[in-house]
């Protein structure tokens, strides 16, 4: 959902102007989707096969502009790292 709202003045020149973009609608429901996929994708201290691609695929339902449509499905760059309590990276994969 891309939100607008716009105020003009009598030259149409825009005074003040509110977006509201996919991105920071959705974040809850995007946030809550990759929890989702992590909890099927993480084992201990490994990130399982096929992660990347329900990442990917949830922010895509999520939010098309930052996945950008010009990357085709399973070509959108992306990195998941897996941080232990104490901040250690546990785990790392990544697409480029």
């Amino acid at each position: 959902m891309l939100l607008h709202h716009y105020r003009i003045d009598r030259n149409g020149l825009v005074t003040w102007a509110n977006l509201i973009i996919a991105t920071g609608h959705n974040n809850l429901a995007m946030n809550r989707g990759v929890l989702q996929a992590a909890k099927h994708f993480v084992r201990g201290e490994k990130i399982e096969e096929g992660a990347l691609n329900r990442v990917e695929a949830v922010i895509r339902c999520y939010d098309p502009c930052l996945s950008c449509s010009t990357h085709a499905v399973g070509q959108m760059p992306l990195q998941l790292e897996l941080v232990g309590p104490d901040g250690t990276v546990l785990d790392r994969v990544v697409r480029d």
